[in-house]
């Protein structure tokens, strides 16, 4: 009952803090609240404080504050990648396995585990973990329909949804019943779903985790087979190096001289094809390393020579993807998608030396817990580095200004515009004021973070030199 009771809360908050704004401050008081819960649960069941629990709420806290540090969407999906991770350290399944040997099927057993809890995991709380034989005949029956109408909510949101995406005159008299404002029943229906995922998650965190079972065998290939697809990427990555080395680093006048593109926009022709290159070798790498039967010492000698030779070869191909983004940033300037690719970029890069270090050492147990602090300790910097800003910084160097793109970027960016304004040709700076003096609502409380109450600071402060400036 104390984990229902904690479900409700979370329930309650829920609806009281996100309901009608956007994500902030709502997001780091609601897991704060969670994980209060969770180690009050684990002090009444005396559950174990191990087992993954303990190193992810510092993670967790982390991140769900950081929410209500910056504005960008783009950093809000960081975080919120990295507080998934925070939750499959938490729900790490076997007992036996220590969380710095946790292997990459361990972390991604949890995060699947923790989702499905936290989509059914409350159903098993209701029908068996509760014992509702020992209460009153009345408040029984009572209990009885409520809870058979919090398991059928999700299953009559599923087919229901399912419905109106089949049929539009369907869809036309679903939309014409809603109200267009809350009802208090839906107040409750909104408490009874964050309350359904909180109670799945809370469970699944304080349960204690399954025995280790049996390992099966894995499907084993031979040093001849990977070894021949590794040396065929080897000559491939080779040729594209050459190439790269003759005339993405050879000059603008050979490129031009054999191309129909300009230097420019010969570099950005191929920058994200080379950030997805970049993303898939390491997954390629290590499922080679997972399948590779190893029958004799050499065969594992091979491998790693193999697997060196491809990740130095990458390092070269990820020069020049980098190459391309300079390249571009001169002549267009920077957008949001290049400089979070570039992030990506640079996380492989880490990893992939992370991967040579322990993968080809033998020491594969190790490689995923390094690969997921070098994606907290990421997330961590792409917060502090401040991307829109950076943007924005950049952008308005450049001879060329595009004030739309400029003025679409978040309040993170705002401060920095503002300092930028008096450097801008007249047309462009009216055009810019106008879009700043537009963003000058504060929001709700539940959704503030700091860099939007650090812009509308800053616009209430200069708003005269930005009406002075937005005036033809």
């Amino acid at each position: 009952m104390t984990l229902l009771g904690a479900a409700l809360l979370q329930g309650v908050l829920g609806d009281v803090l996100f309901h009608g704004v956007p994500l902030g401050l709502n997001v780091s008081l609601w897991v704060a609240s969670f994980v209060a819960c969770l180690i009050v649960l684990l002090r009444v069941s005396r559950a174990p404080f191990g087992q993954g629990r303990r190193w992810m709420i510092a993670p967790l806290v982390l991140f769900a504050f950081l929410v209500a540090w910056r504005d960008s969407p783009w950093l809000l999906g960081l975080d919120g990648l990295a507080i998934a991770g925070a939750v499959a350290i938490g729900a790490l399944r076997s007992p036996a396995v220590r969380l710095p040997l946790a292997g990459l099927a361990d972390y991604a057993g949890g995060l699947v585990a923790a989702g499905v809890s936290a989509a059914g995991g409350a159903f098993p709380l209701l029908v068996s973990d509760i014992r509702w034989r020992e209460l009153g005949g009345t408040s029984r029956r009572a209990i009885a329909v409520a809870r058979g109408i919090a398991l059928a909510a999700p299953l009559v949101a599923l087919f229901g949804g399912l419905f109106v995406a089949a049929d539009t005159i369907f869809q036309s008299l679903v939309q014409s019943t809603l109200p267009t404002s809350l009802t208090p029943a839906e107040h409750v229906g909104i408490v009874l779903a964050w309350a359904w995922v909180s109670a799945g998650l809370l469970r699944d965190l304080v349960a204690p985790r399954d025995l280790p079972q049996p390992t099966r065998a894995r499907p084993t290939i031979g040093i001849l087979e990977i070894g021949t697809v590794l040396a065929l990427l080897d000559v491939l990555f080779l040729a594209f190096v050459v190439v790269q080395f003759r005339y993405l680093f050879g000059g603008r006048g050979l490129v031009e001289s054999r191309t129909n593109l300009t230097y420019a926009a010969y570099a950005r022709h191929g920058f994200f094809e080379l950030v997805a290159v970049a993303a898939l070798v390491l997954p390629l790498l290590l499922v080679a390393d997972w399948t590779l039967r190893r029958e004799r010492r050499r065969d594992h000698a091979v491998f790693t020579a193999l697997a060196a030779t491809l990740v130095l070869l990458l390092f070269a191909v990820v020069a020049s993807a980098l190459e391309r983004l300079r390249l571009y940033e001169q002549a267009y300037g920077l957008t949001e998608l290049r400089v979070y690719a570039t992030g990506l970029v640079l996380w492989v890069g880490a990893v992939l030396l992370w991967f040579c270090a322990t993968v080809l050492r033998r020491r594969r147990r190790r490689f995923a817990v390094g690969a997921l602090v070098a994606g907290f300790v990421g997330v961590a910097v792409m917060n502090g580095v401040n991307p829109d800003a950076l943007i924005a910084r950049t952008n308005v160097a450049r001879p060329h200004v595009d004030v739309a793109y400029l003025a679409g970027l978040s309040d993170d960016a705002t401060p920095t515009l503002l300092r930028s304004l008096p450097s801008l040709a007249a047309p462009q700076r009216r055009r810019l004021a106008s879009a700043l003096l537009a963003k000058t609502q504060r929001g709700d409380w539940r959704s503030w973070t700091l860099d939007r109450s650090r812009a509308a600071d800053a616009i209430a402060r200069d708003r005269a030199q930005l009406e002075r400036f937005a005036t033809p």
